[in-house]
């Protein structure tokens, strides 16, 4: 048999954590490795997209940005790879043609090397702009089949879509296995066919979940798949990948040798299991519950939200109902795949259909749009009864959803103004616009701000990195002369045992500052006047959410102090899963009290609004 040597990429960077840790792996824990995980050959590496942007910002007080210009400084050899949810991005809603196309520009530009591309319903149309623009960087065009198991998703369909990818330009393929649903014949049947009747290089990408990827990728390589995606072994397993040790070995010797070096992959493996261990993250299992994704097809990683979410409110003991609701929405509403967005969609509709006790009573904003055809066609028929009672007469769309849509990056610049202070801050904020506000506010010229947990201006924060990973004695020199270079008197830096302040020659020591005055009470920021709720309606939380007031923060609030509302009328926005809730009045009447901050993370039950009913 003539070799035909298996190549790997690693997901560890990206998917790995974002599956197991919940994307919470900081850019210092991934620099000191890479090199080494430059040495090793792999075919790429998995480093950023997916849930890894959101993140970065929401939760590690990060630039993605930085991030992705940081890890390319330190791998020069192996391709960087990124995923791309289509029109979606990096986000949760589809974005104009202008957006796609500048982020894709900027992302090349800051060191992406393969894009790997899908629509959560195969929906070919909400390829073409993101496509497009890739093929103008020069750089590789991975388009991505995602796959499911259903009525409507049969073995044609799946080479059907491959087919149009392939001729829309992708320069490979991707089989795309987010459930871990793909059995290991079915798979030596979906490849063979593939190999046989399209001519680009065909990866496959399956996650472990239920156990059956290792199974699944031997019999895809013998039906002669090129690439296939592991991780590290301490973020393998359980919802993430197969262990790359694992696969490796198991091809040694065969026609399929990988020829990675095991010594070289078991250091890198000691490296992650060290900062597992100093993060107190757990390993990848397999659960009774992941194992019945044969049966309801739920996502490990969808899994482990939906158990975070309920566990906030106090609700845990409802997720076999939950799990159980699942199935029926996906049916009904036309048996979508169950990744992002349409896990979260789905999965935020069967959490709400069974803690309100009353199904399709509340449908978020998301949900509504799906309904509309505003995220692309429903893969099946979706029930009527669902369109009547959602959309009330309202016609769904039939072109492509981003013909709908004619927001551009300039709209954006517009409103957030100075604080972006570069492209990639712009596109930052299009994406998430609560979010990256927040955090360009932290960040803004002149205050210091925090950077991988050293306090320096934002904009010198690639140089001070990369000075802080040199040595010690190399480390004092290069953060001075880069405070020297620069227009800032003073930087404070606090890194493990590196503990100093770096003045410019010349320098004032900057004052203490002046005690601030006592700020008045923030607006509905305590109890309810008077510590009860002096006959006033009181609007409270159904779930565990972030409060907003307004859909953006540019936009205006949706209700002040004062105003009189109807019932059904939208008071704020609330946040669950990643979903954006509307939450609006059960009675009519004047709104005289606001008993949250916008941005704040609010309980279940929590009083929001005291309404005084006509």
């Amino acid at each position: 048999m003539r070799a035909r040597r298996v190549r790997i990429t690693d997901t560890t960077l990206r998917d790995g954590h974002q599956s197991l840790w919940a994307t919470r792996m900081r850019t210092p824990d991934m620099l000191p490795i890479l090199e080494t995980m430059d040495e090793i050959g792999y075919q790429s590496l998995e480093c950023w997209g997916g849930a890894t942007f959101d993140a970065a910002l929401r939760f590690l007080d990060e630039d993605p940005w930085e991030r992705l210009r940081l890890i390319k400084k330190h791998v020069v050899r192996t391709p960087l790879q990124m995923l791309l949810r289509g029109q979606n991005l990096v986000g949760y809603r589809h974005y104009g043609d202008d957006i796609v196309r500048r982020f894709v520009y900027k992302a090349a530009e800051n060191g992406i090397d393969v894009f790997r591309v899908f629509d959560a319903l195969n929906d070919i149309r909400n390829f073409e702009t993101a496509a497009a623009a890739i093929k103008e960087t020069g750089k590789h065009f991975q388009a991505a089949v995602v796959y499911t198991i259903s009525p409507v998703h049969s073995l044609d369909h799946y080479l059907d879509v491959a087919h149009k990818l392939v001729d829309m330009g992708a320069d490979s393929l991707c089989i795309k296995d987010m459930a871990a649903l793909l059995s290991p014949y079915y798979a030596e049947q979906l490849i063979g066919r593939l190999k046989a009747e399209i001519a680009v290089p065909i990866q496959l990408h399956c996650h472990y979940i239920g156990g059956l990827a290792p199974m699944t990728y031997l019999k895809a390589v013998e039906a002669g798949v090129d690439v296939i995606d592991t991780a590290t072994v301490p973020l393998a397993f359980g919802n993430s990948q197969p262990a790359t040790e694992m696969v490796v070995t198991a091809l040694i010797g065969t026609p399929y040798d990988t020829e990675l070096d095991l010594d070289k992959l078991f250091t890198i493996a000691k490296y992650f299991e060290q900062v597992r261990l100093d993060t107190g993250h757990d390993r990848g299992v397999t659960s009774l519950t992941h194992m019945q994704v044969y049966s309801h097809q739920v996502p490990g990683g969808m899994i482990s939200n939906l158990e975070s979410q309920l566990s906030e409110q106090s609700a845990l003991d409802r997720l076999p109902e939950v799990l159980e609701e699942i199935p029926i929405v996906r049916a009904e509403v036309g048996f979508p795949p169950l990744v992002t967005p349409m896990s979260q969609i789905v999965g935020t509709q069967a959490v709400l259909n069974v803690l309100s006790g009353r199904r399709w009573h509340i449908v978020p904003d998301e949900m509504k749009a799906y309904l509309r055809g505003k995220y692309g066609a429903a893969p099946g028929p979706v029930s009527h009864e669902v369109i009547e009672r959602v959309l009330e007469g309202e016609e769904p769309i039939r072109v492509r959803p981003a013909d709908l849509i004619d927001e551009t990056l300039e709209d954006y610049r517009e409103e957030i103004g100075e604080l972006a202070r570069s492209e990639e801050d712009l596109l930052s904020y299009a994406l998430f616009p609560q979010t990256a506000r927040a955090y360009l506010e932290r960040h803004a010229i002149g205050p210091e701000s925090n950077v991988f947990g050293t306090q320096i201006p934002a904009y010198l924060g690639s140089q001070v990195g990369n000075a802080l990973s040199a040595d010690a004695g190399d480390r004092v020199r290069d953060i001075i002369a880069i405070v020297e270079e620069s227009d800032v008197d003073e930087v404070v830096i606090e890194q493990g045992d590196l503990k100093m302040t770096v003045r410019k020659a010349g320098a004032a020591a900057a004052p203490a500052p002046a005690a601030a005055p006592a700020a008045p009470p923030a607006e509905g920021s305590g109890a309810l006047a008077g510590g009860g709720t002096n006959g006033f309606h009181v609007v409270r939380s159904k779930w565990v959410a972030t409060f907003y007031r307004s859909p953006s923060p540019q936009a205006p609030v949706f209700v002040e102090v004062g105003d009189e509302v109807a019932a059904g009328q939208t008071l704020c926005i609330l946040e669950m899963m990643k979903m954006m809730n509307e939450l609006t009045a059960d009675v009519g009447g004047v709104v005289r009290q606001i008993l949250v901050e916008n941005g704040d993370t609010v309980q279940y039950g929590q009083p929001l609004f005291a309404i005084e009913p006509f």
